[in-house]
């Protein structure tokens, strides 16, 4: 074998692009929220989404929403999508839903963290700062479902 076609069956990860995909803001009760003076209840919502685009080339999605309260009415709702595009070769099939599900999320969380953070700031709140996601935990969580869920229409 020369060394060539040796190289080009090796696994391959590459990030090919990270970017926001959607962003959106909105604070319903200003100005008047502004004098508040409670500390408002945060909700912090977190999915995670893989789309392949074309044979070893993927699309990993975050969305989060964080919605902060006080009482029933909404302070402010920040709603972010980060991204990235990974090209994924050669890689044995048990490793690739892994990889899409715990890896590439691992490596767009900062990105969203920040720019949900300075959302927040530039919207004139305090930084909103997500605490760290276990990914791989969730992955487990969603196996664990799965089969559980396969297990109950088998019988």
């Amino acid at each position: 074998m020369t060394e060539a076609v040796q190289e080009s069956n090796q696994p391959l990860f590459n990030i090919e692009k990270i970017y926001v995909k959607d962003l959106s803001l909105e604070i319903p009760h200003a100005p008047e929220i502004f004098l508040e003076r409670e500390s408002p209840q945060i909700d912090v919502q977190l999915n995670t989404q893989t789309a392949t685009i074309e044979g070893d080339v993927y699309e990993v999605m975050i969305t989060n929403t964080v919605t902060a309260k006080i009482g029933e009415k909404v302070m402010f709702l920040i709603e972010a999508k980060q991204a990235g595009i990974f090209r994924l070769s050669n890689l044995p099939k048990e490793d690739m839903e892994p990889v899409l599900a715990v890896m590439c999320p691992n490596i767009l969380f900062p990105y969203l963290r920040e720019i949900v953070s300075s959302v927040a700031v530039r919207a004139g709140f305090a930084p909103v700062m997500l605490n760290p996601v276990n990914f791989e935990m969730l992955y487990q969580q969603h196996k664990q479902e799965q089969a559980q869920a396969a297990a109950a229409t088998t019988h």
